[in-house]
């Protein structure tokens, strides 16, 4: 699919206008003062346009920074977000960031920092900016709530509420909440199959509802044991779902003997996360933190599918219960010394633990009754033993800042049950990174690392997946890929709001993890060989005032890639396959293997009055996932979102939202060819529009 610059003129045309004319965005109002030209500060004044009730909505705010979760990988420092709570990263792995902010009353918060380079003792960790929340000191008692209700014009309704309270108990500073969903999803499919010559041979139309329960529980705590600052952190979620999706398959160009299928989910996953965390100063040049962290999660999927003729006949029952039980420790030690001058030393290590049992039991039953089917791999357990060190320097230089250091990683793998297999592996993760910072507002950076990829234990173990016919294989020689990562950066700020950011970056990739034929029909999760990942990124945030749009902003994130890999099939060069999960419709990905993405939001607010609106746009190109047998093309479109909220009634932040305006749909292409792709004819092209429906959502939020 080629860029479709034209949408876009008017955004790139205002970024033009702002590189070549500054005064025509500085702010009256400067960035708050800092002696650390690495750091911008906004006090909590700066956001009090937003009417903000949490800390989650006040960062929502910040120019030129994009929250990020982190990742769900094993370890805890990979898996690190881009957020700091009073210079610290939360030491929690399933209490997400943004959840940890959304519990955080606004009341309770001093200033934002932007942290663009080394100040105090605080780690990057390979992040290019830092939002670090700095808390009010002796705060008051708060209550932050939120309820929402969302209705979905082509399914139905969902309701969501959550409530936590942050005080103070004899000396220990506590926060405590839950949060509890009752959500309801599904989507209207209209499906085309043609043949090799171009006739339609079957129209295929299903529904799929499910309904389930999400919720999570929290209890966060911190108090000074002496000089000693203790925290502890424990998170309880839960998430249960039951559905079905009907499919009708009419064959064409008759009409006549059509087949149905029905297909069965029930979903359940429990998780709980416990951690620790002691942080204390042994000498003025010397700090210590300890953290003990241990998580365990629960999956289990009972799915079904069964097929009748258009007599109402069963020609198939076919049942599959799958399970796994993963288990993590981890154990992190970090030192952080400045007893030289411009120098900062840290050094990190690592341990973990993880473990994962997965079992899968299916049945087929085609009329001669029920046979248990013998999926190769698919009851195994997995065990993974690691070690992870990092002694990095950073060295002011004026306004230069050099930022070098030398990791290693080291971890055994051995599995057990169906594949017996055992491998060790070591690695190397040299680090760089020159940042020149010419003034406050202008900052560049030039890095060069090597990532280490976490490997996902699913991928070790078989799964069936019913609604494609189709047996992801489990992969025990599966190793990690690696990526020499070099990216260049630059930064303009002017005034608070006025942000541009534009970075370029190559990727450099070992061991690329694909999906790799095992037979004619069948693929697992492996190792293809080396690739290539290049592109760049802007980012943006434009004040509108000089445009005569008083309190107006508007944010761009957009990004464009392209990639190459020797197919394990074709033996031919093509871009790197998506391997984004499926299911997950809401909220669609950014950063996924596809050439573009592009996200702009509006946002005007009326302070007098009392309210705001604006409205969200968000396109990515189509993501290709490459088979043994299959091309497999997802194109998600468009999406248009709309806003307007008011806090003047009540003291009660109400806010609307129009989600999906236009009703865009996935628009699915599925090739499937009679033997390996592209070296055998095609067998039938699957063209699917899937409706994932016009939303519409209240949502009333406060502090008391």
């Amino acid at each position: 699919m080629k860029f479709k610059s034209n949408r876009y003129l008017f955004i790139l045309l205002l970024i033009f206008v702002a590189l070549i004319n500054e005064p025509l965005l500085a702010q009256s109002t400067e960035i708050a003062n800092t002696d650390e030209e690495e750091t911008v500060v906004y006090t909590a004044s700066f956001f009090e346009r937003y009417s903000p009730n949490t800390a989650l909505d006040m960062i929502q705010q910040v120019p030129g920074f994009i929250l990020d979760d982190g990742s769900a990988l094993r370890g805890l420092g990979a898996a690190a977000g881009n957020v700091l709570i009073n210079d610290r990263r939360p030491s929690a792995k399933q209490d997400l960031s943004s959840l940890i902010l959304s519990r955080i009353p606004a009341s309770q918060v001093e200033r934002i920092e932007l942290i663009r380079g080394q100040i105090r003792d605080i780690d990057l960790q390979g992040e290019s900016v830092l939002a670090n929340i700095i808390l009010v000191d002796d705060s008051d008692a708060a209550i932050s709530w939120e309820a929402l209700w969302r209705h979905n014009l082509d399914i139905s309704d969902t309701f969501e509420g959550g409530i936590s309270i942050s005080d103070r108990w004899g000396g220990i500073d506590y926060n405590a909440g839950f949060r509890l969903r009752n959500y309801t999803r599904g989507d209207d499919t209209f499906e085309q199959d043609i043949n090799d010559i171009g006739d339609l041979v079957e129209i295929q139309r299903d529904v799929a509802f499910f309904e389930g329960y999400r919720g999570n529980a929290n209890l966060n705590a911190e108090t000074f044991l002496g000089n000693t600052l203790l925290k502890f952190n424990s998170t309880l979620s839960g998430d249960s779902r039951d559905g079905t999706r009907d499919i009708r398959r009419t064959p064409q160009p008759s009409g006549n003997g059509f087949r149905d299928e029905l297909l069965g989910e029930s979903f359940d996953r429990r998780s709980f996360e416990i951690g620790t965390e002691l942080e204390r100063n042994l000498n003025p040049n010397l700090q210590a933190n300890a953290i003990l962290l241990f998580i365990l999660t629960d999956l289990e999927t009972f799915s079904t599918s069964r097929r009748t003729d258009f007599l109402g006949n069963q020609t198939l029952f076919r049942e599959n219960d799958t399970g796994e039980l993963s288990k993590e420790t981890i154990v992190r030690f970090e030192m952080d010394w400045t007893g030289i001058a411009n120098h900062t030393f840290q050094l990190n290590t690592e341990g973990a633990f993880n473990s994962l049992n997965g079992t899968l039991t299916q049945i087929d039953d085609t009329g001669a009754g029920p046979i248990e089917i013998n999926i190769p791999g698919a009851n195994s357990r997995i065990e993974e033993t690691r070690g992870d060190f990092l002694l990095k320097d950073t060295w002011a230089l004026g306004k230069f800042e050099l930022d070098y250091g030398l990791g290693v990683e080291v971890s055994k793998i051995s599995q057990s049950g169906d594949a017996v297999a055992e491998r060790s592996f070591t690695f190397f993760k040299p680090q760089g990174v020159m940042t020149y910072t010419g003034d406050q507002g202008n900052q560049t950076r030039l890095s060069i690392f090597r990532d280490v990829a976490q490997l996902n234990f699913s991928d070790f173990v078989s799964n069936a997946e019913f609604e494609d016919d189709d047996i992801a294989l489990g992969n025990p020689d599966l190793k990690p890929d690696t990526t020499w990562i070099a990216q260049l950066l630059h930064e303009r700020r002017l005034g608070e709001e006025a942000v541009f950011k534009v970075s370029i970056f190559h990727h450099w990739i070992s061991d690329v993890i694909d999906l790799i034929p095992i037979t004619d029909t069948f693929e697992a999760t492996g190792n293809i060989g080396k690739g290539r990942r290049w592109g760049a990124d802007i980012e943006a945030s434009i004040p509108l005032e000089w445009l005569g749009l008083i309190g107006a902003r508007i944010d761009l994130n957009a990004r464009w890639q392209d990639s190459t890999v020797v197919d394990p099939v074709t033996r031919e060069n093509r871009v790197l396959s998506d391997r984004t999960p499926s299911g997950r419709m809401f909220p669609l990905g950014f950063r996924n293997e596809n050439k573009y993405a592009i996200s702009i939001d509006y946002r005007q607010d009326f302070q007098n009055l009392g309210y705001s609106w604006g409205w969200n746009i968000n396109e990515r190109a189509e993501r290709p996932t490459f088979r043994v047998n299959e091309l497999d093309i997802l194109n998600e479109g468009m999406e248009l979102n709309f806003f307007i909220e008011t806090t003047r009634w009540f003291n009660v932040k109400m806010r609307f939202n129009a989600e999906n305006v236009f009703d865009t749909s996935d628009i699915r292409d599925r090739t499937r060819f009679t033997g390996r792709r592209s070296l055998t004819p095609v067998d039938i092209n699957e063209l699917r529009r899937r409706i994932r429906g016009f939303r519409i959502s209240y949502v009333l939020s406060g502090n008391f």
